[in-house]
Protein backbone atom coordinates (compact mmCIF):
# COMPACT_ATOMS: atom_id res chain seq x y z
CA UNK A 1 0.00 0.00 0.00
CA UNK A 2 1.20 3.49 -0.95
CA UNK A 3 1.23 6.20 1.23
CA UNK A 4 1.71 9.82 1.22
CA UNK A 5 3.81 11.60 3.66
CA UNK A 6 0.14 13.47 4.83
CA UNK A 7 -1.32 10.26 5.27
CA UNK A 8 1.39 8.68 7.45
CA UNK A 9 1.32 12.03 9.46
CA UNK A 10 -2.05 11.72 10.20
CA UNK A 11 -1.23 7.69 11.26
CA UNK A 12 0.83 9.21 13.76
CA UNK A 13 -1.42 11.07 15.52
CA UNK A 14 -2.58 8.65 17.36
CA UNK A 15 1.46 7.04 18.41
CA UNK A 16 4.18 8.17 21.08
CA UNK A 17 7.25 7.25 19.33
CA UNK A 18 8.67 6.89 15.28
CA UNK A 19 11.00 4.12 14.76
CA UNK A 20 13.60 4.58 12.65
CA UNK A 21 14.60 1.56 10.29
CA UNK A 22 17.34 0.20 7.89
CA UNK A 23 19.05 -2.41 6.89
CA UNK A 24 23.10 -2.78 7.35
CA UNK A 25 24.94 -5.30 4.02
CA UNK A 26 24.19 -8.50 5.71
CA UNK A 27 20.58 -8.27 5.66
CA UNK A 28 19.87 -7.26 9.79
CA UNK A 29 17.18 -4.94 10.86
CA UNK A 30 18.67 -1.45 12.34
CA UNK A 31 16.98 1.12 14.12
CA UNK A 32 16.33 4.12 16.52
CA UNK A 33 13.60 5.90 18.25
CA UNK A 34 12.43 9.60 18.20
CA UNK A 35 9.32 10.85 19.57
CA UNK A 36 6.43 11.81 17.33
CA UNK A 37 6.63 15.62 17.83
CA UNK A 38 9.82 15.30 15.61
CA UNK A 39 7.45 13.71 12.84
CA UNK A 40 6.58 16.48 10.35
CA UNK A 41 6.53 17.00 6.61
CA UNK A 42 10.55 17.98 6.48
CA UNK A 43 11.39 15.03 8.34
CA UNK A 44 10.66 13.20 5.18
CA UNK A 45 12.44 15.29 2.66
CA UNK A 46 15.46 16.37 5.31
CA UNK A 47 15.91 12.95 7.14
CA UNK A 48 17.72 12.38 10.01
CA UNK A 49 21.65 11.56 10.12
CA UNK A 50 23.11 8.66 11.86
CA UNK A 51 26.52 7.28 12.27
CA UNK A 52 27.43 4.55 9.29
CA UNK A 53 30.87 3.35 10.84
CA UNK A 54 28.74 1.38 13.70
CA UNK A 55 26.88 -0.46 10.59
CA UNK A 56 28.07 -3.93 9.13
CA UNK A 57 29.40 -2.97 5.75
CA UNK A 58 28.90 0.55 5.44
CA UNK A 59 31.61 3.53 6.53
CA UNK A 60 34.82 3.36 7.73
CA UNK A 61 35.04 5.92 11.06
CA UNK A 62 36.92 8.60 9.21
CA UNK A 63 33.43 8.78 6.71
CA UNK A 64 31.00 7.94 9.22
CA UNK A 65 27.89 10.83 9.53
CA UNK A 66 25.12 8.99 7.02
CA UNK A 67 21.86 10.56 6.30
CA UNK A 68 18.50 8.47 6.35
CA UNK A 69 15.46 9.72 4.58
CA UNK A 70 12.06 8.09 5.42
CA UNK A 71 10.09 6.26 2.98
CA UNK A 72 6.36 7.30 3.83
CA UNK A 73 5.10 4.41 1.66
CA UNK A 74 6.35 1.85 4.48
CA UNK A 75 4.85 3.25 7.42
CA UNK A 76 2.78 1.09 9.70
CA UNK A 77 1.57 1.13 13.33
CA UNK A 78 3.51 -1.52 15.49
CA UNK A 79 1.72 -4.47 16.49
CA UNK A 80 4.07 -5.50 19.01
CA UNK A 81 5.27 -2.51 20.99
CA UNK A 82 3.84 -1.97 23.81
CA UNK A 83 3.95 1.66 24.02
CA UNK A 84 2.52 3.01 20.65
CA UNK A 85 4.73 3.46 18.42
CA UNK A 86 4.93 3.86 14.23
CA UNK A 87 7.39 2.85 12.28
CA UNK A 88 9.03 3.74 8.49
CA UNK A 89 11.30 2.14 6.93
CA UNK A 90 14.52 4.32 5.15
CA UNK A 91 17.07 4.72 2.41
CA UNK A 92 20.31 5.60 3.08
CA UNK A 93 22.24 8.88 1.39
CA UNK A 94 25.24 10.44 1.50
CA UNK A 95 25.24 13.87 3.69
CA UNK A 96 27.22 15.82 1.69
CA UNK A 97 26.26 14.82 -2.15
CA UNK A 98 22.53 14.34 -1.33
CA UNK A 99 22.69 10.63 -3.41
CA UNK A 100 21.33 7.34 -2.40
CA UNK A 101 24.25 5.38 -0.76
CA UNK A 102 25.30 2.74 -3.06
CA UNK A 103 25.80 -0.26 -0.32
CA UNK A 104 22.40 0.64 0.91
CA UNK A 105 20.94 -2.66 0.33
CA UNK A 106 17.27 -1.13 -0.32
CA UNK A 107 18.60 1.23 -2.88
CA UNK A 108 20.19 -1.73 -5.09
CA UNK A 109 16.58 -3.27 -5.22
CA UNK A 110 15.07 0.11 -6.35
CA UNK A 111 18.03 0.01 -8.99
CA UNK A 112 17.22 -3.35 -10.00
CA UNK A 113 13.45 -2.35 -10.54
CA UNK A 114 14.29 0.93 -12.61
CA UNK A 115 16.75 -1.43 -15.15
CA UNK A 116 14.25 -3.74 -15.43
CA UNK A 117 11.75 -1.05 -16.88
CA UNK A 118 15.12 0.30 -18.92
CA UNK A 119 15.27 -3.00 -20.94
CA UNK A 120 11.90 -3.02 -22.09
CA UNK A 121 11.46 -6.77 -21.11
CA UNK A 122 9.30 -6.11 -18.13
CA UNK A 123 7.65 -3.20 -16.00
CA UNK A 124 7.13 -5.28 -12.92
CA UNK A 125 8.62 -8.01 -11.00
CA UNK A 126 6.34 -10.10 -8.38
CA UNK A 127 8.10 -12.04 -5.94
CA UNK A 128 7.20 -14.13 -3.01
CA UNK A 129 9.28 -16.08 -0.99
CA UNK A 130 8.60 -18.86 1.58
CA UNK A 131 10.78 -18.23 4.61
CA UNK A 132 10.74 -21.30 6.67
CA UNK A 133 11.82 -20.83 10.36
CA UNK A 134 11.56 -22.86 13.83
CA UNK A 135 9.92 -21.70 16.90
CA UNK A 136 12.28 -23.06 20.06
CA UNK A 137 11.18 -23.13 23.88
CA UNK A 138 14.88 -23.22 24.62
CA UNK A 139 18.12 -22.60 23.27
CA UNK A 140 21.67 -21.96 24.71
CA UNK A 141 24.57 -21.74 22.99
CA UNK A 142 28.66 -20.46 23.18
CA UNK A 143 31.80 -20.55 21.45
CA UNK A 144 35.20 -19.76 23.58
CA UNK A 145 38.62 -20.72 23.73
CA UNK A 146 38.36 -23.84 25.25
CA UNK A 147 34.71 -25.15 25.04
CA UNK A 148 32.11 -24.46 21.65
CA UNK A 149 28.61 -26.21 22.14
CA UNK A 150 24.61 -25.42 21.49
CA UNK A 151 21.41 -26.92 22.98
CA UNK A 152 18.21 -26.66 21.56
CA UNK A 153 14.79 -27.78 22.99
CA UNK A 154 10.93 -27.95 21.93
CA UNK A 155 8.02 -29.25 23.71
CA UNK A 156 7.54 -30.95 20.28
CA UNK A 157 11.13 -32.57 19.67
CA UNK A 158 11.35 -35.84 19.35
CA UNK A 159 13.85 -36.34 21.05
CA UNK A 160 11.66 -35.40 24.50
CA UNK A 161 9.43 -38.72 23.55
CA UNK A 162 11.41 -40.43 26.99
CA UNK A 163 11.75 -37.67 28.77
CA UNK A 164 10.98 -38.83 32.95
CA UNK A 165 11.86 -35.30 35.12
CA UNK A 166 8.63 -33.87 34.18
CA UNK A 167 5.42 -34.91 33.22
CA UNK A 168 5.37 -35.88 29.71
CA UNK A 169 1.88 -35.95 27.78
CA UNK A 170 3.55 -37.83 24.32
CA UNK A 171 2.54 -36.59 21.05
CA UNK A 172 6.15 -35.24 19.93
CA UNK A 173 7.02 -35.13 15.93
CA UNK A 174 9.39 -37.65 14.79
CA UNK A 175 11.60 -36.30 11.68
CA UNK A 176 10.42 -35.19 8.75
CA UNK A 177 6.52 -35.74 10.25
CA UNK A 178 6.14 -32.19 11.23
CA UNK A 179 3.93 -31.66 7.68
CA UNK A 180 0.63 -31.68 8.55
CA UNK A 181 -0.33 -32.80 12.23
CA UNK A 182 -2.97 -31.15 13.75
CA UNK A 183 -3.32 -29.91 17.47
CA UNK A 184 -1.90 -31.13 20.09
CA UNK A 185 0.58 -32.96 17.99
CA UNK A 186 1.08 -29.44 16.29
CA UNK A 187 1.48 -27.29 19.62
CA UNK A 188 2.42 -23.59 18.04
CA UNK A 189 -0.80 -23.45 16.34
CA UNK A 190 -2.04 -19.85 17.81
CA UNK A 191 1.15 -18.96 18.26
CA UNK A 192 1.49 -18.83 14.72
CA UNK A 193 -2.10 -17.31 14.12
CA UNK A 194 -0.94 -14.97 16.65
CA UNK A 195 2.01 -14.15 13.88
CA UNK A 196 -0.32 -13.97 11.18
CA UNK A 197 -2.73 -11.27 12.62
CA UNK A 198 -0.19 -9.16 14.07
CA UNK A 199 1.38 -9.00 9.93
CA UNK A 200 -1.92 -8.36 8.56
CA UNK A 201 -2.26 -5.62 11.56
CA UNK A 202 1.36 -4.16 10.62
CA UNK A 203 -0.20 -4.47 6.77
CA UNK A 204 1.41 -7.79 5.06
CA UNK A 205 -1.25 -9.77 3.26
CA UNK A 206 -0.89 -13.57 4.34
CA UNK A 207 -2.52 -16.50 2.86
CA UNK A 208 -1.95 -19.60 5.21
CA UNK A 209 -0.03 -20.56 8.30
CA UNK A 210 1.66 -24.29 8.76
CA UNK A 211 3.65 -26.55 10.76
CA UNK A 212 6.83 -27.63 8.33
CA UNK A 213 8.47 -30.80 7.72
CA UNK A 214 10.75 -30.88 11.05
CA UNK A 215 10.52 -31.83 14.51
CA UNK A 216 10.62 -28.94 17.02
CA UNK A 217 8.47 -26.40 15.52
CA UNK A 218 9.75 -25.63 12.39
CA UNK A 219 7.05 -23.46 11.00
CA UNK A 220 6.03 -21.47 7.39
CA UNK A 221 3.81 -18.83 6.95
CA UNK A 222 2.96 -17.85 3.19
CA UNK A 223 3.04 -14.13 2.39
CA UNK A 224 0.82 -12.91 -0.73
CA UNK A 225 3.40 -11.98 -3.62
CA UNK A 226 4.35 -7.99 -4.10
CA UNK A 227 6.95 -6.23 -6.73
CA UNK A 228 10.36 -6.72 -5.37
CA UNK A 229 11.55 -4.30 -3.01
CA UNK A 230 8.10 -4.10 -1.32
CA UNK A 231 8.35 -8.08 -1.24
CA UNK A 232 12.01 -7.12 0.90
CA UNK A 233 10.34 -4.70 3.23
CA UNK A 234 7.76 -7.30 4.09
CA UNK A 235 10.46 -10.04 4.16
CA UNK A 236 12.10 -7.88 7.00
CA UNK A 237 8.92 -7.06 8.72
CA UNK A 238 7.74 -10.98 8.84
CA UNK A 239 11.15 -11.66 10.63
CA UNK A 240 10.69 -8.89 13.20
CA UNK A 241 7.15 -9.74 13.84
CA UNK A 242 7.87 -13.63 14.26
CA UNK A 243 10.78 -13.48 16.66
CA UNK A 244 8.69 -10.53 18.91
CA UNK A 245 5.26 -12.57 19.16
CA UNK A 246 7.00 -15.75 19.72
CA UNK A 247 9.09 -14.01 22.51
CA UNK A 248 5.87 -13.01 23.82
CA UNK A 249 4.55 -16.40 24.36
CA UNK A 250 7.99 -17.66 26.09
CA UNK A 251 9.85 -18.94 22.84
CA UNK A 252 12.01 -18.33 20.56
CA UNK A 253 12.15 -18.13 16.51
CA UNK A 254 15.51 -18.72 14.58
CA UNK A 255 15.77 -18.30 10.68
CA UNK A 256 19.22 -20.27 10.32
CA UNK A 257 19.07 -21.78 7.92
CA UNK A 258 19.63 -25.72 9.41
CA UNK A 259 20.21 -25.44 13.40
CA UNK A 260 19.32 -28.99 13.96
CA UNK A 261 20.98 -32.33 12.79
CA UNK A 262 19.14 -34.81 11.31
CA UNK A 263 16.19 -33.28 9.77
CA UNK A 264 15.14 -30.98 7.19
CA UNK A 265 16.51 -26.73 7.44
CA UNK A 266 14.59 -23.92 6.65
CA UNK A 267 14.70 -22.75 3.16
CA UNK A 268 13.24 -19.52 1.52
CA UNK A 269 12.00 -20.61 -2.23
CA UNK A 270 11.32 -17.76 -4.05
CA UNK A 271 8.73 -17.34 -6.37
CA UNK A 272 8.97 -14.61 -9.26
CA UNK A 273 7.15 -13.72 -12.34
CA UNK A 274 7.65 -10.88 -14.96
CA UNK A 275 4.95 -8.59 -16.05
CA UNK A 276 4.27 -6.07 -18.98
CA UNK A 277 1.37 -3.84 -18.58
CA UNK A 278 -1.16 -6.82 -17.10
CA UNK A 279 -0.03 -9.72 -18.91
CA UNK A 280 2.17 -12.38 -17.24
CA UNK A 281 5.04 -12.57 -19.71
CA UNK A 282 6.05 -15.73 -18.31
CA UNK A 283 3.02 -17.95 -19.36
CA UNK A 284 2.41 -19.83 -22.61
CA UNK A 285 -0.26 -22.63 -22.37
CA UNK A 286 1.80 -23.74 -25.11
CA UNK A 287 4.69 -24.42 -23.42
CA UNK A 288 6.58 -26.83 -21.40
CA UNK A 289 4.59 -26.50 -18.06
CA UNK A 290 2.52 -23.40 -19.05
CA UNK A 291 6.29 -21.42 -19.88
CA UNK A 292 6.81 -19.10 -22.29
CA UNK A 293 10.25 -18.78 -23.90
CA UNK A 294 11.33 -15.64 -22.01
CA UNK A 295 10.37 -17.36 -19.10
CA UNK A 296 12.46 -20.39 -20.20
CA UNK A 297 15.80 -17.88 -20.72
CA UNK A 298 15.23 -16.32 -17.53
CA UNK A 299 15.94 -20.19 -15.88
CA UNK A 300 18.77 -20.53 -18.00
CA UNK A 301 20.08 -17.05 -16.51
CA UNK A 302 19.30 -18.39 -13.01
CA UNK A 303 21.09 -21.77 -13.48
CA UNK A 304 24.22 -20.45 -15.50
CA UNK A 305 24.74 -17.66 -12.36
CA UNK A 306 23.68 -20.01 -9.85
CA UNK A 307 27.06 -21.05 -8.04
CA UNK A 308 27.63 -17.24 -7.62
CA UNK A 309 23.82 -16.18 -6.59
CA UNK A 310 24.49 -18.50 -3.84
CA UNK A 311 26.60 -16.28 -2.13
CA UNK A 312 23.93 -14.05 -1.78
CA UNK A 313 20.95 -16.19 -1.89
CA UNK A 314 22.60 -19.18 0.51
CA UNK A 315 24.69 -16.61 1.96
CA UNK A 316 26.14 -18.39 5.66
CA UNK A 317 28.96 -21.00 6.30
CA UNK A 318 25.13 -22.77 7.86
CA UNK A 319 23.63 -22.42 4.67
CA UNK A 320 26.10 -25.80 3.19
CA UNK A 321 24.65 -27.76 6.20
CA UNK A 322 21.09 -27.09 4.90
CA UNK A 323 22.01 -27.42 0.53
CA UNK A 324 23.17 -31.53 0.59
CA UNK A 325 20.90 -34.56 -0.90
CA UNK A 326 18.10 -35.75 0.65
CA UNK A 327 16.63 -33.65 2.79
CA UNK A 328 13.95 -31.66 -0.06
CA UNK A 329 17.04 -29.21 -0.22
CA UNK A 330 17.61 -27.93 -3.67
CA UNK A 331 21.63 -28.74 -4.66
CA UNK A 332 20.79 -29.81 -8.84
CA UNK A 333 21.18 -27.81 -11.31
CA UNK A 334 18.40 -28.38 -13.01
CA UNK A 335 14.13 -26.84 -13.59
CA UNK A 336 11.43 -29.23 -13.29
CA UNK A 337 7.54 -28.72 -12.81
CA UNK A 338 6.29 -30.47 -9.61
CA UNK A 339 10.10 -31.89 -9.00
CA UNK A 340 11.14 -30.56 -5.71
CA UNK A 341 14.84 -32.61 -5.88
CA UNK A 342 15.64 -29.50 -8.54
CA UNK A 343 16.88 -26.20 -7.76
CA UNK A 344 13.84 -24.67 -9.92
CA UNK A 345 10.38 -25.78 -9.95
CA UNK A 346 7.44 -24.78 -11.73
CA UNK A 347 4.43 -24.81 -9.60
CA UNK A 348 1.21 -26.30 -11.05
CA UNK A 349 -1.61 -23.85 -12.67
CA UNK A 350 -3.63 -23.38 -15.20
CA UNK A 351 -3.71 -19.37 -14.17
CA UNK A 352 -1.42 -17.31 -16.20
CA UNK A 353 -1.64 -14.88 -14.04
CA UNK A 354 -0.38 -17.88 -11.30
CA UNK A 355 2.50 -18.94 -13.83
CA UNK A 356 5.71 -17.87 -11.80
CA UNK A 357 9.19 -19.53 -11.45
CA UNK A 358 10.49 -20.89 -8.05
CA UNK A 359 13.96 -20.71 -6.54
CA UNK A 360 14.37 -23.33 -4.22
CA UNK A 361 17.99 -22.74 -3.24
CA UNK A 362 17.65 -19.29 -1.28
CA UNK A 363 17.31 -19.37 2.57
CA UNK A 364 15.72 -16.65 5.00
CA UNK A 365 19.67 -16.00 6.27
CA UNK A 366 19.86 -13.87 2.68
CA UNK A 367 19.47 -9.73 3.03
CA UNK A 368 16.21 -10.48 0.83
CA UNK A 369 16.71 -6.83 -1.06
CA UNK A 370 20.20 -8.47 -2.40
CA UNK A 371 18.71 -12.26 -3.05
CA UNK A 372 15.40 -10.74 -5.12
CA UNK A 373 17.80 -8.34 -6.91
CA UNK A 374 20.18 -10.93 -7.27
CA UNK A 375 17.70 -13.35 -9.06
CA UNK A 376 16.11 -10.51 -11.28
CA UNK A 377 19.33 -9.37 -12.64
CA UNK A 378 20.58 -13.34 -13.18
CA UNK A 379 16.81 -14.17 -15.25
CA UNK A 380 17.48 -10.86 -17.48
CA UNK A 381 20.90 -11.77 -18.37
CA UNK A 382 19.37 -15.26 -19.53
CA UNK A 383 16.66 -13.08 -21.50
CA UNK A 384 19.24 -10.72 -22.81
CA UNK A 385 21.12 -13.62 -23.89
CA UNK A 386 18.64 -15.99 -24.53
CA UNK A 387 20.22 -19.00 -22.67
CA UNK A 388 18.87 -22.13 -23.00
CA UNK A 389 18.27 -24.17 -19.60
CA UNK A 390 18.29 -27.04 -21.59
CA UNK A 391 15.57 -29.99 -21.26
CA UNK A 392 13.65 -30.40 -17.87
CA UNK A 393 13.99 -33.03 -15.30
CA UNK A 394 10.72 -34.72 -14.18
CA UNK A 395 12.50 -37.65 -12.02
CA UNK A 396 13.61 -37.89 -8.92
CA UNK A 397 17.45 -36.59 -8.69
CA UNK A 398 18.57 -38.16 -5.93
CA UNK A 399 17.52 -41.65 -6.98
CA UNK A 400 19.15 -41.46 -10.61
CA UNK A 401 21.34 -44.29 -11.92
CA UNK A 402 24.83 -43.20 -11.23
CA UNK A 403 26.08 -42.42 -15.05
CA UNK A 404 22.96 -40.07 -15.44
CA UNK A 405 23.42 -38.61 -11.95
CA UNK A 406 26.72 -37.93 -13.58
CA UNK A 407 25.63 -35.30 -16.19
CA UNK A 408 23.24 -33.48 -13.67
CA UNK A 409 25.49 -30.55 -12.08
CA UNK A 410 25.05 -29.66 -8.65
CA UNK A 411 25.51 -26.40 -6.58
CA UNK A 412 28.75 -25.30 -4.87
CA UNK A 413 29.19 -27.32 -0.98
CA UNK A 414 30.52 -24.05 0.56
CA UNK A 415 30.20 -20.73 1.56
CA UNK A 416 33.71 -20.06 0.64
CA UNK A 417 33.29 -21.88 -2.77
CA UNK A 418 29.75 -19.98 -3.72
CA UNK A 419 32.26 -16.12 -2.39
CA UNK A 420 34.89 -17.84 -5.53
CA UNK A 421 31.83 -18.08 -7.75
CA UNK A 422 30.68 -14.52 -7.17
CA UNK A 423 33.74 -13.01 -7.56
CA UNK A 424 34.47 -14.44 -10.77
CA UNK A 425 31.02 -14.14 -11.81
CA UNK A 426 29.39 -10.56 -10.96
CA UNK A 427 29.03 -8.95 -14.34
CA UNK A 428 25.58 -9.51 -14.97
CA UNK A 429 24.89 -8.13 -11.45
CA UNK A 430 26.91 -4.66 -12.49
CA UNK A 431 24.19 -4.36 -15.65
CA UNK A 432 22.61 -0.84 -15.06
CA UNK A 433 24.56 -0.20 -11.84
CA UNK A 434 22.33 -2.03 -10.00
CA UNK A 435 25.14 -3.87 -8.04
CA UNK A 436 28.46 -1.90 -7.94
CA UNK A 437 31.90 -3.19 -7.35
CA UNK A 438 32.38 -1.25 -3.96
CA UNK A 439 29.61 -3.06 -2.30
CA UNK A 440 30.32 -6.84 -3.94
CA UNK A 441 34.21 -6.07 -2.45
CA UNK A 442 32.82 -4.90 0.86
CA UNK A 443 29.95 -7.88 0.83
CA UNK A 444 32.66 -10.36 0.23
CA UNK A 445 35.43 -9.03 2.50
CA UNK A 446 33.02 -9.01 5.21
CA UNK A 447 31.78 -12.66 4.70
CA UNK A 448 35.21 -13.76 4.68
CA UNK A 449 36.78 -12.34 7.05
CA UNK A 450 33.55 -12.72 9.75
CA UNK A 451 31.80 -15.47 8.85
CA UNK A 452 33.91 -17.94 6.87
CA UNK A 453 37.37 -17.64 8.79
CA UNK A 454 36.19 -17.72 12.20
CA UNK A 455 34.09 -20.79 11.46
CA UNK A 456 37.21 -22.47 9.38
CA UNK A 457 39.50 -21.76 12.18
CA UNK A 458 37.47 -22.98 15.13
CA UNK A 459 37.05 -27.14 16.12
CA UNK A 460 33.61 -28.26 16.22
CA UNK A 461 32.29 -30.70 19.32
CA UNK A 462 31.83 -33.71 16.45
CA UNK A 463 35.58 -33.38 16.05
CA UNK A 464 36.35 -34.63 19.39
CA UNK A 465 33.86 -37.54 18.47
CA UNK A 466 35.68 -38.60 15.71
CA UNK A 467 39.64 -37.35 16.48
CA UNK A 468 39.89 -37.15 20.67
CA UNK A 469 41.31 -40.78 20.54
CA UNK A 470 43.60 -40.69 17.31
Amino acid sequence: MSRSVKEVLEMAKGVKMVDIRFTDLPGQWQHFTIPVRRLDEEFFSEGIPFDGSSIRGFREIHESDMLLIPDPATAFIDPVANIPTLVVSCDVYDPITVQPYARDPRYVARKAEAYLKQTGIADIAYFGPEAEFFIFDDVRYSSGTQESFYHIDSDEGWWNSGRGDRKNLGGQISPKRGYFPVPPTDTLQDVRSEITMALEEAGVKMEVHHHEVATAGQTELGMQFDTLTRMADSTLLYKYIAKNVARKNGKTVTFMPKPLFGDNGSGMHVHSSLWKGNNNIFFDAGGYAGLSDTAKYYIGGILKHAPALLALTSPTTNSFRRLVPGYEAPVNLAYSQRNRSAIIRIPVTKSSKAKRVEFRAPDPSANPYLCFSAILMAGLDGIQNRIDPGAPHDKDLYDLPAEEAKKVKQVPGSLGAVLDALEADHEFLLKGDVFTSDLLEAYIGYKRTYELDPVRLRPTPYEFTLYYDC
